[in-house]
């Protein structure tokens, strides 16, 4: 049996929001250059313990280097479309669905 999916249903409409299940902190870096991971963010990352930080254009991807394999090429996939929902949402270019026609775009992903 397939795990239900988790969805907000607004006017009839299903929002995207809840179907990409992330945790957004705000930090900032220092004049050294460090930059503090906000507490919850690092619960199950030990002291000591490795990280890769890619840069993708405007985009930083933090990951355990002890994750570090196959998914990377869909990890960057992800953080590209992420930032273009991001520069579409800013710019007001959002689309609204009732939630067949979402459900059918969330499909083609």
């Amino acid at each position: 049996m397939e795990a239900e999916k988790p969805q907000d249903i607004y006017n009839g409409k299903i929002v995207l929001t809840s179907v990409i299940d992330m945790d957004i902190g705000i930090t900032k870096m220092s004049s050294k250059g460090q930059v503090v991971i906000p507490a919850e963010m690092r619960e199950d990352i030990k002291e000591g313990e490795k990280l890769v930080i890619i840069k993708n254009g405007q985009q930083l991807i933090l990951k355990k280097a002890s994750d570090l394999d196959k998914t990377l090429e869909g990890d960057l996939e992800f953080a590209k479309r992420t930032e273009e929902a991001w520069k579409s949402y800013e710019q007001g270019e959002f689309k609204t669905m009732d939630s067949k026609r979402f459900l059918k775009e969330l499909e083609k992903w």
